[in-house]
């Protein structure tokens, strides 16, 4: 009896487990099989029993959350499950069209290490621009880029590549940190790819591309002088000073540059010549009057030139002027002529100048400045005097080194008058003095001088005595008394606050005196 049921039990066990666990993956459905020969029962049974435990033993550890097994059964038509003989629980079969289960559970994934932030590269050079463009180079110049990161920016690569072509090659051999770079040996008539890229410990920038290729052929352009503004006009300068001018020019290719004065070469021993490509520089050491002239600059490119002129004139003081005599003298005036000085001084001259001296203090005043005539009147000489004159002749540079000195001298003679006077009848004008204006108290201040004035009358003409708190004021050069027309001043120099005090003006004459006195306060 055995033997005969057991087959049907192997095949209810695999459609219960099925049931129960439906979204499981399936392996391998069981295979249907025909009943054992009832001779071997017992053998047919372990097999099966082996087999159905294998995929249940794999499945039943990611299983165990979805179906716990102590659930309790739910309702339904269904039959239930049958166990299997040996009492051990069928394992649900996978369902079928799912993946396989793995066979062992994931091992544990390392913990991730937190990465070091990446430095940034510097940004792409700015403002990419071709400068200069010649038959077998061209010039680049840019901008140093924005961010150069945190590394130090360690220079720049250029690279070049030929139109239609995609092979960029490096023309420096290490970075450089100029942003001015020329590219030469190329060939005319090429089209020139150009890109130039930042290096940086951290890394190579986006490199700066120029829209169009580069076209290498020479530029041609006419000579041209560029002749400064203040060379334009004569240029001025004293003996022994240096002469270092600098003249700009342009041209495509290199001009020719020569120099001439009145068509001939210039003299290598006083005028050293120094070209370069966009100027020439004209130099003298110490100029002399010699170098003055006109120097003719020509540029010259094949037939085309072009000319400019420098005018140097070279420059120092003039002579004293010629022949100066004294033509007459009348009254308190004096007429004077001369010539014009023999050297000028290479420049034109401005004017004279006049200067007298009188015998008595010997010192020499200037009465006429920049007379551009060659004779003058001096007017308002003191009657009594003797004068000497002298003149000076004045140019860009400034007064001769020496004047020219009247020979005679001028002696202004005082008219003879004889004075005859009227016969007035005698009458008595004696009068003793009296004031007819006192004085004034008066405050001044200290450093400031000050005056004091009063009037007195009287014949004969009274003596004054001045005096300070009663004591005559004798010869004291801080004072200074004057009388005129019977008006008395004292003049008090500079005055400090031990000047101050009540001051006294005294008149006698044999009949009599007076006298009038003021405060003076000094602050």
């Amino acid at each position: 009896m055995t033997g005969k049921t057991a087959p049907p039990a192997k095949k209810t066990a695999p459609a219960a487990a099925k049931k129960k666990a439906a979204p499981a993956p399936k392996e391998e459905p069981a295979p249907k099989e025909d009943p054992a020969p009832k001779e071997e029962p017992a053998q047919k049974e372990e097999a099966a029993r082996k087999e159905e435990a294998a995929p249940a033993s794999a499945t039943e550890e990611p299983l165990a959350p979805e179906h716990p097994p102590e659930q309790p059964p739910a309702p339904t038509d269904k039959p239930a499950p049958v166990p299997t003989e040996a009492g051990a629980e069928a394992a649900p079969a996978p369902a079928e069209g799912s993946p396989a289960p793995p066979a062992e559970p994931p091992a544990p994934a390392p913990e991730p290490q937190p990465e070091k932030p990446k430095e940034e590269p510097p940004s792409c050079p700015l403002s990419l621009a071709v400068e200069e463009v010649s038959e077998n180079s061209f010039t680049l110049t840019w901008k140093a880029p924005e961010q150069t990161g945190r590394a130090v920016l360690d220079g720049y690569v250029v690279e070049i590549c030929k139109d239609g072509s995609s092979d960029w090659k490096a023309v420096n051999q290490e970075p450089f940190l100029s942003t001015r770079y020329t590219i030469p040996n190329l060939s005319s008539g090429d089209k020139i790819h150009v890109r130039v890229t930042a290096v940086s410990a951290s890394g190579a920038s986006v490199p700066a591309t120029l829209e169009q290729p580069v076209l290498i052929r020479e530029i041609l352009q006419l000579p041209k002088i560029r002749m400064p503004r203040h060379l334009r006009e004569t240029y001025i300068r004293h003996v022994g000073d240096a002469v270092n001018i600098m003249i700009p020019f342009q041209g495509k290719p290199q001009p020719e540059v020569s120099w001439t004065k009145g068509e001939q070469p210039l003299d290598t021993n006083r005028v050293n010549i120094r070209n370069t490509a966009r100027d020439t520089i004209f130099y003298i050491r110490q100029a002399q009057r010699g170098d003055s002239g006109k120097y003719e600059l020509t540029v010259r490119i094949n037939g085309a030139e072009d000319k400019a002129t420098l005018d140097i004139q070279v420059v120092e003081t003039p002579g004293p002027p010629q022949n100066l005599k004294l033509v007459d003298v009348w009254g308190f005036n004096v007429a004077l002529e001369w010539t014009p000085p023999v050297d000028n001084g290479n420049s034109e001259i401005k004017g004279y100048r006049v200067q007298k001296s009188d015998k008595k203090s010997g010192k020499w005043f200037t009465v006429l400045e920049r007379c551009t005539r060659t004779s003058c009147t001096i007017s308002d000489l003191i009657i009594g005097n003797t004068y000497s004159f002298r003149v000076f002749s004045e140019n860009i540079c400034g007064l001769s080194d020496s004047a020219a000195v009247a020979s005679g001298v001028a002696h202004i003679e005082k008219t003879k008058t004889t004075y005859q006077p009227e016969k007035i009848p005698q009458r008595d004008m004696m009068e003793p003095p009296k004031f007819t204006q006192p004085l004034t108290d008066r405050t001044t201040t200290r450093g400031y001088s000050t005056h004091l004035f009063c009037s007195v009358r009287g014949f004969p003409q009274p003596k004054i005595i001045w005096m300070k708190n009663q004591m005559e004021i004798r010869e004291d050069p801080k004072y200074i008394a004057l009388i005129e027309q019977g008006v008395c001043s004292l003049e008090i120099r500079k005055p400090s606050p031990f000047d101050g005090g009540v001051y006294t003006c005294k008149a006698v004459n044999p009949l009599g005196e007076a006298s009038v006195d003021c405060r003076l306060d000094v602050k």
